[in-house]
């Protein structure tokens, strides 16, 4: 695909010194004392990390990469939901496992860095980061915070500012494994079943950006394997649309 980009500008507040701390020393054990299946071995010269994978967000301005994926995400720690199978991911499984309600006003709020949340007795982080790679490895992301990699749904948020209204774009996602993404509170995306991410694997209908704010979401379920996403607006010709801004507050209520 030819790709053309203006410079997409992307802010965010500075992270507090406690996410500083994932991407330095941690020498804490994976739960149970032993290494999880997939997780790296992690020893006191090889401390969980969520480096090289992501860094912190920062105020400086982040563009996206050559292709214009978005690179600047709040990440939820991922909420338990056992699988042992990618296969039952059905239209009316996910659409069930993604409008149940975990946390209070999950498909209205917009997060901060370190805010947290309860679900089902356990609590979770808010995560502001940059992917290093056009795609966002939630498994990795999972793995450096500590937390299960499988069998597991991931919440994402970003904030999309327009300098004006744009008319017919529309929202290319491809994720590992089923997902679902949102804009402005609308259904934009929906990938089923037991699939791979690939680039533009599912492209919403034309959509309208309004001019300033709009409020981009998406939820990410898999069994065993990997978990990962891309993201990007394109234009009627499938080119990038990079004329965008994302303002993300970094800093906790």
């Amino acid at each position: 695909m030819k790709m053309h980009g203006k410079i997409v500008i992307l802010s965010i507040g500075v992270l507090s010194a406690c996410s500083t701390a994932l991407f330095s020393a941690d020498s804490a054990a994976p739960p149970g004392g032993g290494p999880r299946p997939g997780a790296r071995d992690y020893t006191p010269e090889h401390p969980r990390s969520l480096a090289p994978y992501f860094v912190p967000a920062t105020s400086t301005p982040r563009a996206p990469d050559k292709d214009g994926f978005l690179q600047r995400w709040l990440l939820l720690e991922p909420i338990r939901k056992p699988n042992r199978s990618n296969i039952v991911f059905t239209d009316s499984y996910i659409r069930d496992a993604f409008y149940t309600e975990y946390f209070p006003n999950q498909f209205t709020v917009v997060p901060r860095h370190g805010d947290k949340v309860t679900v089902a007795g356990e609590e979770l982080a808010w995560h502001a980061l940059d992917t290093t790679n056009f795609n966002v490895k939630l498994f990795r992301f999972a793995d450096g915070v500590n937390k299960p990699t499988y069998g597991v749904i991931f919440w994402a948020v970003t904030v999309v500012h327009c300098p004006r209204e744009m008319r017919d774009v529309r929202l290319a996602v491809g994720s590992n494994s089923a997902s679902m993404w949102w804009v402005n509170g609308e259904e934009a995306v929906v990938l089923s079943g037991d699939r791979r991410m690939v680039m533009d694997d599912g492209v919403s209908r034309r959509l309208t950006l309004k001019e300033g704010r709009n409020i981009v979401r998406g939820a990410v379920i898999n069994g065993p394997g990997m978990s990962d996403f891309c993201v990007r607006f394109i234009d009627e010709n499938g080119d990038p649309i990079t004329d965008l801004t994302l303002n993300v507050e970094t800093v906790a209520n």
